[in-house]
C-alpha cells in the first residue's frame, strides 16, 4: 500500500465516526452524543433545544433572543453574580444563543468540572426565574445594542437583504428584534415563552472530551434525564419563502459612512438537499477560495472597488441564501454591483474549471481535520450530524462525497438557484 493511500486512511480513521461516537436518547426525548478524547484535559459541551424565533410575535420580536440571554442572570439556586462565580472559581464558561428555530448552549471546563457544567447548564435551562433588576438592565444591553446595529453598514446590508429576499416569511425578520419590540417585552412574556418553549423534547446535547462516554452519558443523564414539561410545544410549520419575480434594489441611507456594504443574491439549499455539497464546493469558486474567489479576483483585485468581496452560502435548517458580500466606497456602489452580476452571469453559463473544482474539493478534504482538532469543533459536529440527519459517518465518507462531485453538478445547482435577472440587491451607507 503506497504512503499517500495509508495516510488518507488513517486521516479517515481519525475522524469521528461509529466506532467512537456514542449516542443514545433519553426517555425523556434529548439525545446524548459523547466522544472521548485524552489528548486535552478539557471538556466541551454543545447541543441545543427547539425553541427559537419562529415563536416570536410581529409585536414581540426578540422575545426568543431576550430569554436565552437571560437565562444566566439568575435562577432559583443562584444569583447572577454567584453564577459567574462558580463558573471563573474553576476556569469554566457556559452562554446560550438564540436562532430562529433553536436555542442553542455551549461550555467548556476540566474535564474534572463537568459534572459542576452540567449541574448549572440543567439548571439555567429548567429553573431560571428571570429577576426583575436583571431583566432591565440587559433590556438596556439589548437597546445599546440595537443602536449599534443601525448605525452599522454591514448588519443593516444583511438586515435589508433578508427583509427583500425572503418577504412575508419569519427569515425575513431580525431574530434580535426592534427597539420597539424589546421595549414591549415583559419579565411575565419570559416566564411564559419560557413555560411553553423550554423542554426535553427533541433536545440534542454533545459531550467531547477527556472523560469516558459512559460517565459522560450517565452525568448527563442524571441532570438531565427526570426533566419533563407537558407544556412544551412544537414549533410552527414554517412555509417555503417564495422566489422573487423580479430584482429589487433597496438603499438604506446611513449618513457619515465612508464604507458601504452591498449584498446581492437569491435563495439557496437546505443543509439537508442532495446538492447542498455541489453549491458548497461552487460557492468557494467564486467566492471564498484564495482571496475571494471570481468575485474577489474581479472585483477587489483586478477593479480595485472593494475593501472586501466574497460570496457566502447560508444554509440551514430552511431554505438559505446564496449572496455575494462587498465593502465599498459609495462611490463605487454601481460599479462593483454591475461586476458582481457579470460574474454570476459567467458562473451559470459556463460554471467551473476542472483545475478549480479539483483545488476547491482539496482544500475542503484538507480543511476537515483542522475544524476537528478541539474538543469544541468535535461536539458542534456532533451537534450538526444530528440536527441534519447526516449519520454518524458521515466525516468518515465526507471525503468521498467531496470527491464525487462533479463540474456539471455544480452548473446545475448554479443554474437551479442562481438567477441573474431575480436578485435580491441590498446597500447601507451613505
Amino acid at each position: 500500500m503506497c504512503a499517500q493511500r495509508k495516510s488518507s486512511l488513517a486521516l479517515i480513521s481519525s475522524l469521528p465516526g461509529p466506532e467512537d461516537v456514542y449516542r443514545k436518547v433519553l426517555s425523556n426525548g434529548i439525545t446524548v452524543l459523547c466522544r472521548a478524547n485524552f489528548n486535552s484535559p478539557s471538556v466541551s459541551i454543545n447541543g441545543y433545544i427547539n425553541a427559537g424565533s419562529l415563536f416570536d410575535s410581529d409585536e414581540k420580536l426578540g422575545l426568543a433572543d431576550f430569554t436565552a440571554s437571560a437565562l444566566m442572570r439568575g435562577t432559583e439556586k443562584h444569583s447572577f453574580d454567584s453564577l459567574y462565580n462558580e463558573l471563573e472559581a474553576v476556569g469554566a464558561s457556559l452562554g446560550f444563543d438564540a436562532g430562529v428555530h433553536t436555542t442553542g448552549f455551549h461550555g467548556r471546563a476540566l474535564a474534572e468540572d463537568l459534572t459542576l457544567l452540567l449541574d448549572l447548564l440543567s439548571e439555567t435551562l429548567r429553573r431560571p426565574i428571570f429577576p426583575d433588576a436583571e431583566v432591565e438592565k440587559l433590556r438596556h444591553q439589548l437597546l445599546t445594542g440595537l443602536a449599534i446595529r443601525a448605525q452599522d453598514t454591514s448588519d443593516m446590508a444583511d438586515l435589508t437583504f433578508d427583509e427583500i429576499l425572503f418577504q412575508g416569511h419569519p427569515y425575513a425578520r431580525p431574530e434580535d428584534g426592534f427597539p420597539e419590540t424589546i421595549q414591549a417585552i415583559t419579565r411575565q412574556d419570559l416566564m411564559e415563552y419560557h413555560r411553553k418553549s423550554f423542554g426535553p423534547r427533541e433536545m440534542v446535547i454533545a459531550v467531547v472530551g477527556a472523560v469516558e462516554p459512559k460517565k459522560a452519558m450517565d452525568a448527563t443523564g442524571r441532570v438531565l434525564g427526570d426533566w419533563e414539561n407537558p407544556n412544551q410545544v412544537d414549533l410552527p410549520v414554517m412555509s417555503e419563502p417564495k422566489r422573487l419575480d423580479e430584482t429589487i434594489k433597496r438603499h438604506v441611507k446611513i449618513d457619515g459612512k465612508s464604507q458601504a456594504d452591498l449584498i446581492i443574491g437569491t435563495n439557496g439549499p437546505r443543509r439537508t438537499d442532495g446538492d447542498y455539497l455541489a453549491a458548497a464546493l461552487g460557492n468557494s469558486i467564486l467566492g471564498q477560495f484564495g482571496m475571494g474567489g471570481r468575485i474577489g479576483d474581479a472585483v477587489r483585485e483586478k477593479a480595485g472597488l472593494a475593501y472586501f468581496a466574497y460570496s457566502g452560502l447560508s444554509a440551514g435548517i430552511g431554505p438559505g441564501s446564496w449572496s455575494a458580500n462587498a465593502g465599498v466606497n459609495p462611490a463605487n456602489v454601481n460599479k462593483a454591483t454591475d461586476l458582481i452580476v457579470k460574474e454570476l452571469k459567467r458562473f451559470v453559463k459556463s460554471g467551473v474549471a476542472k483545475e478549480e473544482l479539483s483545488d476547491s474539493q482539496a482544500n475542503f478534504i484538507g480543511r476537515l481535520p483542522l475544524s476537528l482538532e478541539s474538543n469544541s469543533g468535535v461536539a458542534g459536529a456532533l451537534i450538526n450530524i444530528e440536527r441534519y440527519s447526516l449519520g454518524l459517518d458521515y466525516y468518515r465518507k465526507y471525503p468521498d462525497l467531496v470527491k464525487s462531485v462533479t463540474r456539471s453538478a455544480v452548473l446545475e445547482v448554479a443554474r437551479k438557484y442562481i438567477d441573474p435577472d431575480r436578485l435580491a440587491i441590498a446597500i447601507a451607507g451613505s
